[in-house]
């Protein structure tokens, strides 16, 4: 293992989990992994080998939200709010004394990257956000919520592959076989002798708000208002959430935000390509530099 698992208790007591690389030099700003809806800190286990250990070591730590991943599911479902799990982040970030880093935010971690940029604007160095903006886009509100907490356990890995090729409905062109294997991997757990989802899948009441009629309201404000430090967003090109147009006018407002279009690839994309990794961890070595101007 490359990393060491974390456990704090959250303000009301849960237990929360992270995975915490850790570096051979702390000179450099760590990097906080916050990840999408239903996923986990799995999902950087590419990042936080290659930026802890690499040429230019920082520190990488991936957080689970309460319900998902290792940290402890709730017993009141309707804890599951960007409310109480912005107060679990804050909360693991001082147990590790973290004062001010770098945030990398895919989906919903990117809106919890944002909320915290408004709410808490020194801590924030600059700031990643993976497939997610002001504007969400109704289809893919509606797919996510048509699926999460409703998938059946698969019987294999490989089912489970096949299940989410089939919901992606061909918006992922760029993945191979191999690729959703590993994205499975990284989705499913064992539990009780069966695979299952590694989330609470009370975590759908979160989405029950959603209706065709009733769409969220812009987050325009919210985006204008980020601390003027280095931004980069990352768009599938095939994302149903965030839309080509809605990145435009982030570029718009805010044009030195940085944008990168995965190809092939639809909501949310996986950050695991040696390509975007490099792109990452130049991205941050800029924040290193930013800092000390």
């Amino acid at each position: 293992m490359t990393w060491q698992d974390v456990f704090i208790s959250a303000p009301d007591g849960l237990r929360l989990h992270a995975r915490d690389y850790r570096a051979r030099t702390d000179e450099r700003l760590p990097l906080i992994c916050l990840p999408g809806l239903t996923r986990n800190a799995a999902d950087f286990e590419d990042i936080g080998p290659a930026l802890s250990q690499g040429s230019e070591p920082r520190r990488v730590i991936a957080i689970d939200y309460r319900g998902r991943g290792l940290s402890d599911w709730d017993p009141d479902p309707s804890n599951y709010t960007m409310a109480t799990e912005s107060a679990d982040i804050l909360a693991m970030l001082a147990a590790l004394d973290i004062g001010r880093a770098i945030f990398l935010g895919t989906s919903r971690g990117g809106l919890h990257t944002m909320a915290l940029g408004a709410a808490r604007p020194a801590l924030i160095a600059g700031m990643m956000l993976n497939d997610i903006g002001p504007v969400l886009e109704m289809e893919g509100l509606l797919r996510i919520q048509g699926y999460v907490g409703k998938i059946a356990p698969p019987k294999s890995l490989e089912e489970g592959a096949a299940v989410m090729e089939r919901l992606a409905d061909g918006r992922f062109s760029a993945f191979t076989p191999a690729d959703w294997l590993r994205l499975a991997r990284q989705t499913f757990v064992e539990r009780d002798g069966e695979l299952s989802a590694a989330y609470d899948p009370a975590v759908m009441l979160t989405l029950s708000g959603i209706h065709p009629d009733a769409p969220p309201p812009p987050l325009w404000p919210l985006f204008e208002g980020l601390p003027r430090v280095p931004l980069l967003a990352f768009r599938g090109e095939n994302s149903d959430l965030l839309s080509a147009a809605t990145l435009q006018a982030m570029k718009d407002r805010r044009p030195e935000l940085e944008t990168h279009i995965l190809i092939g690839q639809a909501h949310a994309p996986p950050l695991w390509e040696p390509e975007i990794i490099l792109r990452i961890a130049g991205f941050c070595a800029r924040c290193d530099r930013a800092g000390h101007q």
